[in-house]
């Protein structure tokens, strides 16, 4: 009997080795595989497919693993830096025959970005290498991509048209009042339109002026790119009258474009796929010889010489803590350009900026943190680099920069502080709740969401919110050499275009990222060759890369998204209104007290992104409301 004891106790030692062994080997590989180089494979030579399914964002979001591997509803997202350079890489090299401008599943990036990807794609064009550019249908982003390509192919159900920048935005002062919910706003700067939404249910006539100035001038800067590129097109006419120029065509989409000379061809994706054959090659499985953008962008790294120059990156809402990539946290970026400080040596340092601004507190973490490291650095130049949104917060963590650059499609501006904080005192008592205590100081219990906010409270969160647009004006004054009375002027929460921007002196120059590095490189007396690009960021997860990877291969196989139709791509995503609703709603309620931020700009949400319970949320409320 203990002979048999012992022998079983043996086998269970051996199977628990065993079992021990595997786990070890296992996860010895998952390590091998996350950690490993990418080897990426690119053909002797082919068209480059730049298959921009999903948007172009400045950072992207850190998405969760786990939806790619249970198929959970993602959109991709391009790194703009990344389509640059893959670009301009292939404008000088043999391998690239041409480029195939893939657009059916493009959701657009922004008036900034797409005007850097239009101009990456002429450079292009001018090396004599041919740009073939397929849509189902072109709405405004995807046109100011094609407008650069050589050849412009619509599907023969598809089309082109051109909406403009505007539209309607929500309001939800009546919903808020019909709840009893009361949204207390403290705000400085008189055209600060940001709280409009919580307070009213349509627009202000400050707030229309403002925003029409802004909507003309994006849309003139628009018309001014895309006439450069496709100087024979007829845009004004497609742009006013649309409906004459399709029942001109007997109806037809796609014969009105190329009537209009907005496209060159009427066409079937294998049509496209036989034309960009006809100059690159042909293969079995893609349609014609073809470089993957991830292979092409992973071979091509940018190149450098042996001087440092940092490039920090503040790009989405400006939160409060720490953040994942794609959203600006005010710790985050202080920790990263602390470590970064203590590991290299910096010449000059530029401050990318795309965020509608955000927490006050936050933003003000940032700047700080961008001039203790050029103090640290050896007071090194800082430039300032405008993406597509540089407003509010994002405008006051500019002003850490001794020289701002902006192009003309940026939205800047929008100097101004609000303060919202909702209270329930309507609501209970609608629900025939009471709310009754003692206190022992006038500020016992506030800021009260319950019985509602006292006077004494209600003067001290103006009293705070007027201090802080106050150091704002100080900051903006300083920074630009201005009097803080004309920056009031300019001040109020108004929001500017690049160009109007520039004539007001609220920036400096025009100029893309990349000539935003030489400016620093310059004024650190950098010779071009000798700069070296580091990028100060957080490095993506192993095994989030893995997984993206893994599973964009497999997307990749497909070739090309699920096309939509013109009517299809023009409407307006129920998705995205319901992720724009639960954004709005959650800034109300869970957002900081104090804020910098531009609300009239474009909402940072991604169709899609919503959560189920987020969903049902809404649609209890608005089974609530509407009875």
């Amino acid at each position: 009997m203990r002979l048999l004891s012992g022998a079983w106790k043996i086998l269970v030692g051996i199977k628990d080795g065993l079992v021990l062994l595997l786990l070890l080997l296992f996860f010895g590989v998952l390590y091998a595989l996350l950690t490993a180089s990418p080897n990426p494979v690119v053909p002797g030579n082919g068209a480059l497919h730049l298959n921009l399914e999903g948007i172009i964002v400045e950072q992207p979001e850190e998405t969760n693993p786990f939806d790619a591997l249970t198929g959970g509803e993602t959109i991709r997202q391009h790194r703009l830096r990344d389509i640059v350079q893959a670009l301009e890489s292939a404008a000088t090299d043999d391998r690239v025959t041409a480029v195939a401008l893939d657009l059916d599943g493009f959701f657009g990036g922004g008036q900034t970005a797409i005007a850097r990807v239009g101009d990456a794609i002429q450079t292009v064009r001018d090396a004599d290498k041919p740009v073939i550019a397929f849509a189902t249908g072109y709405g405004d982003d995807a046109y100011a991509l094609a407008a650069h390509a050589s050849e412009i192919w619509v599907h023969p159900m598809g089309g082109a048209l051109i909406l403009g920048p505007g539209g309607n935005r929500l309001y939800y002062g009546d919903m808020l009042r019909r709840f009893g919910v009361t949204a207390n706003i403290f705000r400085a700067g008189e055209f600060k339109s940001a709280v409009e939404p919580y307070s009213r249910a349509d627009q202000s006539p400050e707030a229309r002026e403002a925003s029409q100035a802004l909507a003309d001038s994006l849309f003139e800067a628009w018309r001014e790119d895309v006439a450069r590129a496709r100087p024979d097109a007829n845009i004004d006419a497609i742009i006013a009258t649309p409906a004459d120029l399709v029942e001109a065509a007997n109806n037809d989409l796609a014969t009105a474009a190329r009537n209009a000379g907005m496209v060159d061809e009427i066409g079937t994706r294998l049509d496209w796929q036989a034309r960009v054959a006809e100059i690159s090659g042909e293969d079995e499985t893609t349609g014609f010889q073809s470089i993957r953008l991830a292979n092409w962008i992973a071979a091509n790294p940018r190149s450098g010489g042996s001087t440092n120059l940092g490039v920090v990156t503040v790009a989405g809402t400006i939160v409060d803590g720490e953040a994942p990539a794609g959203t600006a946290g005010g710790e985050t970026i202080a920790d990263l350009l602390h470590e970064a400080s203590e590991n290299h040596d910096f010449s000059a340092l530029v401050l990318r900026v795309d965020s509608p601004g955000g927490s006050a507190l936050a933003s003000e973490r940032i700047r700080r943190a961008v001039l203790s490291f050029a103090e640290t650095e050896g007071d090194i130049p800082v430039v300032v680099s405008m993406g597509n949104l540089a407003a509010s917060g994002g405008y006051w963590v500019a002003t850490a920069g001794d020289h701002i650059m902006a192009e003309p499609g940026t939205i800047t501006g929008s100097i101004g502080v609000f303060s919202i904080i909702p209270s329930f005192e309507g609501t209970l008592d609608q629900l025939d709740i009471g709310a009754d205590g003692v206190t022992t100081t006038p500020l016992s219990g506030e800021p009260d969401v319950f019985g509602g906010i006292s006077p004494e409270a209600q003067r001290l969160l103006q009293s705070g919110t007027e201090d802080i647009y106050r150091r704002f004006l100080s900051l903006v004054s300083e920074n630009r050499d201005m009097p803080v009375e004309r920056i009031a002027e300019l001040a109020e929460g108004r929001v500017w275009a690049g160009g109007t921007a520039r004539q007001l002196g609220l920036v400096d120059a025009f100029g893309n990222l990349d000539e935003a590095i030489a400016e620093a490189a310059s004024r650190a007396e950098v010779e071009a060759d000798d700069v070296r690009v580091l990028w100060i960021e957080q490095p993506p997860d192993p095994f989030t890369e893995f997984v993206r990877n893994w599973t964009r291969d497999e997307d990749d196989a497909q070739q090309t998204a699920a096309p939509r139709d013109i009517w299809t791509m023009l409407a307006p995503d129920p998705r995205a209104i319901l992720a724009t609703v639960m954004a709005e709603m959650q800034l109300l309620m869970n957002g900081p007290a104090m804020q910098l931020r531009c609300l009239e700009c474009p909402v940072d949400v991604i169709p899609g992104r919503t959560s189920a319970a987020d969903a049902a949320t809404v649609r209890a409320m608005a089974a609530q409301w509407l009875g």
